[in-house]
Formats: structure tokens, C-alpha cells, sequence
């Protein structure tokens, strides 16, 4: 059958515009999609420089640099245990804005905050998780401490700070979790990240902080923190002779960051998938794979789907904690 001319025009330029047709997209927008990213791309960590996600944003930045050709910018935005530079990327409107964060934490805010000013099941998509880092149990050098039975007893005599990434943070519900268990007695300090607890515990204004061991291991080697545990349900390899929190007497602990990148929900799927892809090939890259767990970081990789389901399993399992330590903010 012959097609009239006219037909033939509209439809080349609806294929052209990349319009829909009974919700369909043509091939036009299909293409649209494909060159993105047209322009650079925002990584926002919402949290000091120096701490996990910092380490592993700059460390995976140009290696997409590379694969998109276009500039990526990491940006720390720190804040209300990282909401505020969640809000931001929530909020974004650009299509090339990316938030790398610890998940895990990211599950806890909606128990701990009263109010939010975005909903993070509803404003941001899972891309994908890029690495676990099990917490450490540090403390001060001069903490006459070996283990964790012996920071308890001390916690009962000696009034001791316990620094914390931020109030309602991971670290802090960990915390909590083993002061419950144990019946230490220990105060809160909390910060606006990971990297000035750990610097303040260092410099002995604090005695004890839990943190990402990708964050808190070179502080260990190098003499200016102390270990006594693990969160892990297993010990590490890089400290095969520290017991976890679990073989210490708390049966079944185990915390830590979980580190993976988010986008805005309206980003179009095509775009998640993309960008998925190159960030899981990225972190399984030989350099990368060995530069992250020569400090304690496992690789661990999870698509679009497996990440939300992660989520809303985090978001309920701690939402339980918090309910039991009684936190909540303004």
C-alpha cells in the first residue's frame, strides 16, 4: 500500500521529535536517551569529605568520566545526617544528578526525622549498590581497653563519649544497639560526618566512635585509633585478629554502610539502567575492586530492583531500633 506523502512527513517528524504514540515511544526518543549524558555530572555525597561514600565517589569519578565522556563533579553537601544533600539530588531537576550515599542510613531517616522535606521512597530510585563496609568499634589509644567487655566495665566508671556521624545515623543506632545489649553507659556526641568523629576521637576529645572501616581502617594501621571490634558476622581478612561484636557476647550483631548511588524518581529508566551498568562494571574493575578492599570495603553490587527491595528491608528493621532507643528529631 502507498503511503500519502503527508503521512510520510508527519510521520518522519514525530520519529524526529521522539513523540509517543498509544504510549509507545518511537525510536526518536529512544535515541534521545541514548545520548545521555549530555552534559557534566553531579555526584552529591551528603556528608563531610573523607568518609566512605567521599572515598568511593572521588575513587569511581574518573572512570565514568572516562565511559561518558563528559566531566564529573562530587560535591559534598553534609547536613541533618545527610538529608540535606538527599533533598537536593531528590529535587533535582537536570536529569544529571546523582546521589551516592549509605543506603542504610538513608533507610533510617524517614523513623527518625518527624518531618522530612522529601520522601526518600518516593522521591529517589535505587541505580545501584556499589560496596559494603562493616563498622569498627575504635577508641582512643589511651582508652585502657582491650575488648569490648572491658570498654563496658570502664563506660560504668569513667563518664566516656561515644562520637557519632550524626544523631540518627547508622553508627549511632549501633551504638545504641550494643549499649542495650551490653548495659554500657556511654554519651552521644554527634557530627556532621564520619571523618570529624573519627578526627576528634584521634585527637582524644572523644573516646569511642564506631565508623565505615573503609573510612576508619588507615587510622587503625597507623597507630592513632585502637580496635575492639568488628560489626561484621565474620572477621575481616585485613584484621584477622579483632572478634566481631557478635563473638563478644552480642549474639547476631552486625552493622555497617552500605554505599550505592540513587537518582531522582522522574529519571527515565533507560538512564537508571545505563548508568547501573557502567557503575557495577566500574567497581569490579581489578584497580578498583583492590583499592576498595585493601581498606575493608566489599565489593557488593545490587541492580535497580534488588536495591529497593534493600531499602524498604533496611527501613523496617531499623525503624524497630529506633523505636527502642527512643530517637527522634526535629
Amino acid at each position: 500500500m502507498r503511503i500519502p506523502r503527508r503521512q510520510v512527513h508527519r510521520l518522519a517528524g514525530a520519529l524526529a521529535l521522539g513523540v509517543t504514540l498509544g504510549g509507545t515511544l518511537l525510536p526518536g526518543a529512544a535515541l534521545a536517551q541514548s545520548a545521555w549524558p549530555s552534559k557534566p555530572l553531579r555526584i552529591v555525597v551528603p556528608y563531610s569529605p573523607g568518609g566512605s561514600s567521599d572515598i568511593i565517589a572521588r575513587t569511581i569519578a574518573p572512570h565514568l568520566e572516562a565511559v561518558f565522556k563528559q566531566t564529573v563533579l562530587v560535591e559534598n553537601k553534609p547536613g541533618a545526617n545527610g538529608n540535606t544533600g538527599s533533598d537536593t539530588v531528590a529535587k533535582a531537576t537536570d536529569g544529571h544528578t546523582l546521589l551516592l550515599c549509605d543506603v542504610g542510613a538513608l533507610a533510617i531517616t524517614p523513623s527518625v526525622y518527624k518531618q522530612l522535606p522529601f520522601n526518600p521512597s518516593k522521591d529517589l530510585r535505587g541505580v545501584s549498590m556499589l560496596a559494603y563496609s562493616p563498622h569498627l568499634l575504635v577508641v582512643h589509644p589511651s582508652v585502657p581497653a582491650n575488648n569490648l567487655r572491658e570498654l563496658v566495665a570502664l563506660s560504668k566508671k569513667e563518664k566516656m563519649n561515644f562520637a557519632v556521624t550524626a544523631q540518627g545515623s547508622a553508627p549511632h543506632l549501633a551504638g545504641i544497639a550494643v549499649e542495650k545489649a551490653t548495659g554500657a553507659d556511654w554519651a552521644y556526641i554527634p557530627y556532621k560526618g564520619g571523618a570529624q568523629a573519627l578526627a576528634d576521637t584521634m585527637a582524644g576529645q572523644t573516646q569511642i566512635v564506631m565508623n565505615g572501616m573503609l573510612a576508619t581502617l588507615p587510622h587503625v594501621q597507623s597507630g592513632k585509633l585502637k580496635v575492639l571490634a568488628v560489626s561484621k558476622a565474620t572477621r575481616v581478612a585485613q584484621l584477622p585478629q579483632v572478634p566481631t561484636i557478635a563473638e563478644q557476647g552480642v549474639a547476631g550483631f552486625e552493622s555497617g554502610t552500605w554505599q550505592g548511588v540513587l537518582m531522582p524518581a522522574g529519571t527515565p529508566d533507560a538512564v537508571v539502567q545505563k548508568v547501573a551498568t557502567e557503575l557495577q562494571r566500574i567497581v569490579q574493575l581489578p584497580e578498583v575492586r583492590d583499592r576498595l578492599q585493601s581498606q575493608g570495603a566489599e565489593v557488593h553490587v545490587m541492580g535497580p530492583a534488588d536495591l529497593g527491595r534493600f531499602y524498604e528491608t533496611e527501613r523496617a528493621r531499623w525503624a524497630k531500633v529506633v523505636a527502642q532507643g527512643g530517637v527522634s528529631l526535629d
